[in-house]
């Protein structure tokens, strides 16, 4: 099974980096999870969010965080809507099915036609 976050929505931000203290490559990411198995895919409600600087190259967790990042982000989390959750089969599952139901219907023939 195979679980991923996808990105969604990419948002570049003028605040100062806590860690470069520069003001052009912070940017807020917001992904939503994808799980994908051999049955289905499926895209969960799941979302996870990330600040990361382009300039040094590091990911700036909330603790890092100065109180104008934190409004920033408030404002873009509010902003932010995630894709519909959705669910599909694929191939292999229709198959299973296919064969399962396949099953039933031969043992409801062979006991119909035994009484």
């Amino acid at each position: 099974m195979e679980d991923r976050f996808i990105t969604i929505k990419e948002v570049a931000i003028n605040n100062n980096c806590p860690e470069c203290y520069n003001t052009n490559g912070l940017h807020f990411t917001f992904k939503q999870k994808f799980v994908e198995t051999r049955f289905y895919k499926s895209l969960t409600t799941e979302t996870a969010q990330e600040l990361f600087c382009k300039t040094c190259e590091s990911v700036i967790y909330p603790v890092n965080w100065s109180d104008d990042i934190d409004r920033v982000f408030k404002y873009q989390q509010r902003a932010f809507t995630p894709k519909n959750a959705s669910f599909k089969l694929k191939k292999t599952a229709w198959i299973a099915i296919g064969i399962l139901v396949g099953i039933i219907a031969i043992g409801i023939v062979v006991t119909v036609l035994l009484n």
